[in-house]
């Protein structure tokens, strides 16, 4: 493969829900290219870019596949992206390094979610996008309707390049209104005959021209004036109007393709070739301090690895882009997120697992290299004295979790090596070590993210696991004031243990004043703030100490004893053993002996007296609550609300957006373990849902009851 310069390379996303044909549509392109000499299909379990055991026992994709090509003089870097939602981190990684979208639709459906949840990350990213109806041969397939779809969702800047002349089993000829002739294909697709436009045809083509004339004028002082002058423009200024126009994502092409009959696949090929945005056209990369880096030939070596996979045969593949300069096989860098250096001994150009050796790549291009030391996804590689260090790629919020053990203790040790290695092939599966829950938690997309998983290590690495439903991770409170106090003494020949704590405990609040006096069984207790101590707790909440010692009953070098101890309670509060918090203690009294006095002593006396008070403060259990967004058809709202209200979800908002209704609402995290599953269940997997942490709120009393008697009766089962 030649080396090809940053003008003559486009980097472009397959985007497009499960079932769209975007592997078939690789496929098709990588024959028509001549880098395959036979086309694989998704049934038969051999195409290049489906070519993990997983993704060929299930049938759909995985992981995010490179795909390159070359094509009319031009290098095509394709990235193969997953259509459910399960796995829309290979979206992101992809959208964090190409320059235009193919979004395909299969014309069965038209727009579905998938299409819209996709589009949204085109939106957030500020890529161009081309819209590409597919499946034009199914004998359900609808072009009028998904193009109507496509105008009712993304409005007037959805414009038509193709239509077809017919659908459906007879389908084997489209219009393309910017060369304004008909492509039509023998059975076999490949080369079409290129043909005039009939009479039947050649009004309607006309019209279609003559919007796509005037929306590619729009975009530049020139071709519009020349356009107004003139009635019309020539082939090369409607690509440059085009093209101008899908930078500022002002124009949408729509393009037509049979994938599974490679049906105007060379067309469409050929468009993203010569109009496409190249890697030297588009918006310059930024670092992680703000810099913007040119993809220029001439500059320091640099590449940002964006993808790492462990893969058969060969083993840790780490997938790059070249930010700058150029790289060579050999190459010394230094990983400036690691401090270490790395030498690329080999660098390839891939089409999945299909890899050719190169000698160089050049800014803008993607590669891949193997067996790296010190290297992780989203570290920056430099050349010696370059100090470019492009972001980390940000991720979408787990909505799915499960506990997670081997089912031989033995295994745990060798099972969390492998959750961190799959960790790094997909960011998105997330690994928690919860000391607090006792669990390894794993957090994933929805439950094929973490069925994907255990498959995986179960066939793969050999290690039989289970899934178990996660504990909760509760918060413990107090609703009121309370006091206690306790004398911890002990007396066993020599020196003895002797302290004692008196304190009052309230809830606590940002921006609380400080106590003035309190009132007991009649008696009022008058504090003085000597020192104040505030604890922001590693769980969440403060803890606030007022130390309100007169006349030196205690001495002050005990007051961190006395916090020690409160802070053991604290971590393992007496309602459920979960963490508390939000709670200010003020110790007003007590007394020390001369000699029998000592840290563990106060340590003691200070647990036992606030775990005391604690228990007279009126605790609550707090449960951590997530805002929760759910994008549903309107055909289904009335099933997904209902579902929701019997989640104990608090609906706080609801508006429509074209053919779908969008529920904002705080849901317990408690009713949202197999939300995933259900939602997908009630919608014929046509919803999608968002959901991110949003606070701790007070347990319900019958739910709180429900939860001290099975804390209770799971303590008795221990001793």
């Amino acid at each position: 493969m030649k080396v090809y310069q940053s003008n003559e390379i486009k980097n472009i996303s397959l985007l497009g829900s499960s079932g769209a044909g975007k592997t078939t549509l690789v496929e098709a392109m990588l024959f028509e290219s001549g880098v395959i000499k036979r086309r694989g299909s998704v049934a038969a379990q051999n195409t290049v870019s489906d070519y993990f055991p997983v993704e060929k026992e299930y049938g759909y994709s995985v992981f995010s596949t490179i795909i390159q090509t070359e094509w009319l003089e031009k290098k095509l870097n394709f990235i193969d992206c997953p259509g459910s939602d399960d796995f829309i981190g290979g979206v992101v990684t992809s959208l964090n390094v190409t320059d235009t979208c193919l979004i395909l639709l299969n014309t069965q459906y038209g727009v579905e979610v998938g299409t819209n949840n996709h589009y949204r990350y085109t939106e957030k990213f500020n890529k161009p996008v081309i819209f590409v109806a597919n499946q034009l041969d199914h004998e359900k397939a609808d072009f009028d309707k998904t193009l109507e779809q496509l105008k009712e969702n993304f409005g007037s800047k959805v414009v038509q390049v193709q239509y077809p002349i017919s659908v459906g089993p007879q389908f084997n000829a489209i219009v393309d209104v910017l060369k304004m002739k008909m492509y039509r294909w023998k059975p076999e697709g490949g080369v079409p005959e290129v043909l005039e436009i009939p009479d039947s045809e050649i009004n309607k083509a006309q019209d279609l021209h003559n919007a796509l004339v005037e929306a590619a004028a729009e975009h530049d002082e020139d071709l519009m004036e020349k356009f107004f002058d003139q009635g019309s423009l020539t082939e090369d200024e409607m690509r440059l109007g085009i093209k101008k126009g899908m930078l500022h994502r002002d124009m949408f092409p729509v393009f037509c393709v049979s994938a599974g009959k490679d049906m105007c696949v060379r067309r469409l090929m050929e468009f993203v070739g010569n109009v496409a945005p190249s890697v030297s056209t588009t918006k310059k990369p930024q670092t992680a301090d703000g810099k913007e880096v040119s993809p220029d030939l001439d500059g320091p070596t640099s590449i940002y690895v964006f993808k790492t996979s462990v893969e058969p045969h060969i083993g840790e593949v780490s997938y790059f882009k070249v930010m700058s300069g150029k790289v060579k096989e050999g190459n010394d860098l230094v990983n400036i997120d690691r401090g270490s250096k790395e030498r690329l001994s080999q660098i390839f150009s891939v089409a999945g697992q299909i890899r050719t050796k190169v000698d160089e790549l050049v800014a803008g291009d993607i590669g891949a290299t193997v067996k790296l030391k010190d290297t992780r996804t989203g570290n920056t590689l430099n050349v010696k004295g370059c100090d470019y260090d492009f972001k980390e790629i940000k991720y979408p919020e787990p909505k799915y979790r499960r506990a997670i053990r081997a089912v031989s203790e033995s295994d745990e040790e060798k099972l969390s090596e492998i959750l961190t290695r799959m960790h790094e092939e997909d960011p998105t599966w997330v690994i928690e070590q919860s000391k607090e829950l006792k669990q390894t938690i794993l957090y994933g997309q929805g439950e094929f993210h973490l069925r994907t998983l255990k498959w995986r290590v179960e066939h793969n690495d050999k290690i039989p696991i289970e899934y178990k439903e996660p504990k909760i991770p509760y918060r413990e409170t107090i609703t009121k004031n309370a006091r206690a106090d306790y004398r911890h003494k002990k007396q066993s020949g020599g020196s003895g243990q002797f302290g004692e704590v008196h304190m009052i405990i309230e809830p606590y609040y940002d921006g609380m004043p400080a106590p003035e006096t309190f009132r007991f069984g009649g008696q009022e207790f008058k504090i003085s703030n000597r020192d104040s101590q505030t604890i922001d707790l590693e769980w969440g909440g403060k803890l606030v100490l007022i130390n309100s010692i007169v006349g030196g009953s205690i001495d002050a070098r005990f007051i961190p004893a006395i916090m020690k101890g409160i802070m053991d309670r604290m971590e393992q509060g007496p309602l459920t053993g979960s963490y508390a918090r939000d709670v200010r203690v003020i110790v007003y009294d007590g007394k020390m002996h001369p000699v029998d006095s000592n840290e563990i002593s106060f340590r003691l006396a200070g647990r036992n007296a606030f775990a005391q008070a604690f228990k007279e403060a009126g605790p609550k259990l707090l449960e951590p609550i997530y805002d929760v967004v759910v994008q549903t058809p309107s055909d289904r709202l009335g099933d997904v609300m209902s579902d929701l209200q019997g989640r104990r979800a608090v609906i706080m908002g609801m508006e429509s957006e074209k053919g779908y209704e969008k529920l904002s609402a705080k849901m317990p995290l408690k009713e949202l373990g197999s939300y995933s599953t259900t939602m997908s269940s009630l919608t014929g997997g046509r919803a999608s849902f968002s959901m991110k942490f949003a606070s701790y709120e007070l347990v319900p009393m019958d739910i709180q009851d429900k939860l001290l008697k099975e804390y209770e009766a799971s303590k008795k089962e221990e001793d």
